[in-house]
């Protein structure tokens, strides 16, 4: 203990404070350990910051700090990386955004062990469930995995709306369902009706699956060519639009209802990954000064802590309402906040669109929604990881 060799042997009573108070870490350290092996989801309907505060290790507040260890596995080595996410295949030229490991205050993550996932998961199903950022985030697993054990037999079927990647020799399957509302959408009288109050059609894939990511947010304020329907149902009645964060409070609540009446605890771990930030506004980083960029393109470095102040997104307040009134314990991975400073880890113009609009425009048309593999999704996992097994 080095840090009491500063103490003055007479100082008696000082040096029974700091005892006191090193004790403290200690139980808290223990307490927080002992709550991730049992599973304890006593806190997890509250706001994981306030979850993480209770404890001396918050999971979900923290800084980026430069790791030249990272990252764990090359976009070379992986094939399964999809063009939207493979910067450096499609020329991003620099690459310190790869070296960047997520330090939460007052400790340290675990580094992820593809091994170990693949043995302590033998035998049974992760699924990503909701839009695009599931994919990207199940795609990253799949890399981070296959990154300790290349050799071994693999099997990709990519379909729609399930995609699924199996290791064969641990039979460990990893799916992606795409659901970015997670409630049903229905072809109706040539009209895509999206079923506010209906589930059942995409659910009936998400049973028997051992752990459960959901996620949504993003595609419920889409418009024009981007909205993913024509019409909206609910209480019986159609409507062409209504209050966006009404309508996916409804559909939320709907998923709710659903997981507390067919999960069964004892079998399915569920998590809910928070909302995924986009960087298109540089004032939103700049603290209002002038800037010469309109988007993420040329950006190089995260924030810093002390100069981020992030607002907490409407849609994340949302999904905090519905959480609290389930009897089923969820998991928040609050991802929002730290991935709010990763301003760098987009594909911008370094995707699959190759298109000599986007490269001679990139203020009009750069990716600031997705991210770059390897990159910022590594550490979603990274967290995920430590919720399921630390």
């Amino acid at each position: 203990m080095a840090f009491l060799s500063i103490i003055i042997p007479t100082t008696k009573s000082i040096f029974i404070f700091i005892l006191f108070f090193h004790f403290t870490l200690l139980s808290s350290s223990y307490m927080l350990v002992h709550h991730l092996n049992n599973h304890d989801h006593s806190f997890h309907h509250r706001r994981p910051i306030l979850q993480a505060n209770q404890s001396q290790c918050a999971l979900f507040m923290g800084s980026w700090v430069h790791d030249d260890s990272y990252p764990i596995y090359q976009s070379s080595s992986c094939p399964v990386i999809e063009p939207d996410f493979n910067c450096q295949m499609y020329g991003r030229p620099d690459s310190d955004y790869l070296r960047y490991r997520w330090k939460p205050a007052n400790c340290e993550l675990p580094r992820f062990n593809g091994l170990e996932f693949l043995e302590k998961m033998k035998g049974k199903t992760v699924m990503f469930v909701g839009d695009s950022l599931g994919r990207n985030q199940w795609e990253s697993l799949i890399c981070l995995t296959w990154s300790s054990v290349p050799r071994i037999a693999t099997q990709m079927i990519r379909g729609y709306p399930l995609s699924t990647f199996k290791f064969l020799d641990y039979d460990v399957t990893m799916s992606y369902y795409k659901a970015p509302y997670l409630v049903d959408i229905e072809a109706e009288g040539g009209r895509r009706v999206l079923k506010l109050e209906d589930i059942s059609s995409n659910a009936q894939s998400w049973r028997n699956v051992d752990v459960l990511s959901f996620n949504t947010g993003h595609w419920w304020s889409h418009t024009g060519s981007t909205q993913g329907w024509d019409m909206m149902e609910s209480g019986g009645s159609l409507y062409q639009d209504m209050d966006r964060m009404v309508a996916m409070e409804t559909g939320v609540r709907t998923w709710a209802r659903w997981v507390d009446s067919n999960i069964d605890t004892t079998k399915t771990r569920i998590f809910f990954q928070s909302f995924s930030p986009t960087h298109y506004d540089p004032s939103e980083w700049s603290g209002g000064a002038a800037t010469t960029t309109k988007s993420c393109y040329g950006e190089t470095a995260p924030v810093s802590a002390s100069a981020f102040s992030g607002v907490y997104p409407n849609e994340m307040k949302v999904v905090d309402a519905v959480l609290r009134e389930m009897q089923t314990p969820v998991y928040v991975l609050d991802i929002t906040t730290l991935s709010a400073m990763r301003k760098d880890a987009h594909p911008s113009i370094y995707s699959g669109d190759t298109s000599t609009g986007q490269k001679a425009n990139p203020d009009h048309t750069p990716d600031c929604t997705h991210w770059c593999l390897p990159g910022l999704p590594d550490t979603w996992n990274q967290l995920f990881y430590t919720a399921l097994f630390f």
